[in-house]
């Protein structure tokens, strides 16, 4: 089975504290955008095997990487044997990027074992294996455009947002997560999100580009930030934000011709720059 596993972009990420067991509870309204890696799974005759190959030299083949993770957690939970499988990432999502690109990888594997083995498993049980591979992985599994909550394991569906042009950069800095809370931890004076505000923005098909904010700008240092944002501005975005916990930045744009113009800008400076549009689902069957 080949599938596309699209990434995500965060409309709104804002930190409500921490839960009895430490995490950080989240609110988030999380989008599908066409950036996708090809997943391709298959059954082999290796009994209890899992392989695992991936077109990016930087990433683990091994039981570091979130896939071999899902793989395991999928046999485990759903009891089935594994007869052997084996997996290829062709990765176009960037890493290390607040993309949720390992957790869409995830989401595919979760997806195509369990219609290879026949385990035939309903969405919110291949949810349940999904969190407790990544918080983003349940997310992945259904895509679209949604209210994530806690860790991002309670979700709920919003209308699907326009079909605006997404013009989506990653600086070459990278952001660690841990550090990034780490930083929400000490901060004072935090502004927090107008959740409420967006919410019923987006259900009611109002503009909503106003209300689009992340937390983690407040405290977590991206030098190129600025530079992303002022050149998407001069281009008329409706609205600028970083995804995640960073670095990448990207910008919303009503106008295929402004957001073009922009895109053709930034990706002077910046390779790791992507036109697209948003998407309705997280997963793509392919073959």
């Amino acid at each position: 089975m080949v599938i596309r596993a699209y990434a995500k972009i965060n409309l709104m990420l804002d930190i409500l504290g921490k839960t009895t067991d430490g995490y950080h509870s989240l609110f988030m309204i999380m989008q599908s955008i066409g950036i996708f890696d090809y997943v391709t799974v298959e059954l082999t005759s290796n009994r209890n095997q899992i392989e695992l190959s991936c077109s990016n030299d930087a990433l683990p083949c091994n039981e570091h990487n979130i896939a071999y993770k899902a793989a395991q957690a999928f046999f485990k939970e759903a009891k089935v044997k594994n007869p052997g499988i084996k997996i290829h990432i062709e990765k176009q999502i960037p890493f290390a990027a607040g993309l949720a690109g390992g957790s869409a990888d995830a989401a595919a594997v979760i997806f195509a074992l369990n219609e290879l083995t026949e385990a035939n498993l309903d969405i919110e049980q291949l949810c349940a294996i999904g969190v407790k591979v990544g918080a983003d992985v349940p997310f992945c599994l259904k895509g679209g455009t949604m209210v994530a909550q806690d860790i991002g394991q309670v979700l709920a569906p919003l209308p699907p947002i326009k079909n605006d042009f997404i013009v989506l950069t990653k600086p070459d800095q990278d952001v660690s997560t841990k550090a990034a809370y780490d930083a929400f931890d000490t901060a004072t004076n935090i502004h927090h999100c107008d959740t409420n505000g967006i919410i019923h923005a987006l259900a009611n098909k109002d503009e909503y580009y106003g209300y689009i904010k992340n937390v983690f700008e407040q405290f977590v240092e991206v030098p190129d930030r600025v530079d992303i944002k002022t050149t998407m501005r001069k281009y008329d975005a409706k609205a600028t934000c970083m995804s995640g916990s960073g670095p990448s930045v990207y910008g919303i744009f009503d106008s295929e011709i402004k957001a073009r113009s922009c895109y053709n800008d930034l990706l002077k400076k910046y390779p790791n720059t992507f036109l697209i549009t948003p998407v309705n689902t997280g997963l793509e069957v392919i073959e």
